[in-house]
């Protein structure tokens, strides 16, 4: 019996400790190669450990839940099973490709999920949707219903013979009228109201899941830990608001000018670049133009030192099903309108599937936030240390304004700059929040470097 120890790889410098969230195999199974054993949660991201070699997992060490550290052993293989596994595989190999037995939920789809989740080294490898039985639930969409708390009764199928696809699940979730965020789950546990056979008395439970409330009929509770994620997201909020002397200014911001030139430009643009024209990139050039022009607003403060950032890397907030994540867009100054549109694209899809990666998360001299996709009309962005500003941009409303002394109807948008006072004073904030307004109204300047 030869054993090899799987260990906890190395995590990123600022991240210490990470939890286990779940195993995928359990002790006595088979694992192949590169097959993704467990994740594993930092509060940043949530890593896949491929196994590193083939085998049988002899033992699991660390359960889901536990608390593990960069270089510690989780688990064992008996690398001396690769051999029969090897063995078996070659005997029940066939020439051609059959179809697996119908099943129905994620549990049955567990190694056709493991293998998409760890990639594969060439197209043979990909699963083929037609290996999979009318209306199955496909890995990935099977995976993000898991994820999501939902039931697959609520998904409808639209691909190939009633297939579900992960499209679909996503039609499904949004037709919920809730977005992506990972308490969502907790919420629904929550508010959901199971029958109490009558005669039961209404008394806690004692326990640290669901939970009734003393006199009350079918009103209960469910007690879930926080994500490593939210807890993370929870200290660095306290830390910004106790570190920082957080400030807010204010302006708005006419759109029209960027709205006609998404009007007149937007169906050639996605043609020749294949991605829309969004108003995020506009956001990104002007406030790269208030920077440049005011360097202290890209600075930061290290101990009694201001560091000037010599390179504009922008951070983007994003809902993902995890919670919120800021993934960072690096030397945005460098990249071009549809560049930029092609990397929120990618970072959106990555933090939606869960691949967003430590380096997408680390570093980051200025952020913006978008609150106005779910409506927000006015709100004061909290600072993500050790960055001195944060940008608020909200929804776009036709609202009445006076110009040339007669009332007219324009497309306007709140901006809100919140900025550290210990570095940024309050004519720089103002200064640099005027810049983005008057490059956005006159998107001209863009190209004029104005």
């Amino acid at each position: 019996m030869a054993v090899l120890e799987v260990k906890v790889p190395q995590l990123s410098e600022s991240v210490t400790e990470a939890t286990l969230l779940q195993w995928h195999k359990k002790a006595g199974e088979k694992v192949a190669l590169d097959e993704n054993l467990v994740d594993i949660e930092t509060d940043k991201v949530v890593l896949e450990l491929p196994s590193p070699a083939a085998g049988v997992l002899a033992s699991i060490v660390k359960k889901d839940g536990d608390i593990v550290v960069a270089g510690e052993v989780i688990a064992t293989i008996d690398t001396a099973g690769a051999a029969e596994t090897g063995k078996e595989a070659a005997a029940t190999a066939a020439p051609a490709k059959t179809a697996p037995a119908a099943v129905s939920g994620p549990v049955g789809l567990r190694e056709a999920e493991t293998a998409a989740s760890t990639g594969f080294d060439s197209e043979r490898d990909m699963p083929d949707p037609a290996d999979y039985p009318s209306g199955i639930v496909m890995p990935a969409a099977a995976r993000m219903i898991a994820e999501l708390g939902m039931d697959e009764t609520e998904v409808v199928g639209t691909g190939k013979d009633g297939r579900v696809t992960k499209q679909d699940v996503e039609r499904a979730w949004a037709a919920k009228g809730t977005d992506f965020a990972e308490d969502e789950k907790a919420i629904e546990a929550a508010t959901r109201r199971p029958a109490r056979p009558s005669g039961t008395p209404s008394v806690p439970s004692g326990s640290t899941g669901q939970e009734t409330v003393y006199g009350a009929t079918n009103r209960t509770e469910n007690r879930v830990p926080m994500s490593r994620l939210r807890a993370r997201v929870a200290e660095r909020l306290i830390q910004s608001q106790q570190s920082t002397a957080s400030l807010t200014t204010f302006n708005e911001v006419n759109m029209q000018p960027v709205l006609d030139l998404r009007r007149k430009f937007g169906e050639l643009f996605e043609k020749e670049h294949g991605v829309r024209l969004g108003l995020m990139s506009f956001f990104v050039k002007a406030a790269i133009a208030a920077l440049k022009r005011f360097p202290i607003v890209n600075a930061s403060i290290d101990g009694n030192d201001i560091v000037y950032h010599g390179y504009y890397d922008i951070g983007i907030a994003i809902s993902s099903p995890r919670g919120l994540v800021v993934p960072i867009m690096r030397d945005a100054d460098l990249m071009t309108i549809a560049e930029i549109e092609k990397k929120i694209n990618e970072l959106s899809i990555k933090a939606k599937e869960g691949q967003l990666t430590l380096e997408d998360l680390t570093g980051g001299t200025f952020s913006i936030s978008n609150g106005g996709i779910f409506g927000s009309m006015l709100s004061t962005p909290i600072i993500n240390p050790p960055q001195s500003a944060i940008l608020g941009i909200h929804a776009t409303k036709e609202r009445p304004v006076v110009e040339d002394g007669q009332i007219v109807i324009r497309p306007m948008n709140y901006l809100a700059l919140s900025y550290d006072h210990r570095l940024i004073d309050g004519r720089e904030a103002v200064l640099a929040l005027r810049t983005m307004k008057e490059t956005l109204e006159d998107p001209a300047r863009l190209l004029l470097d104005l």
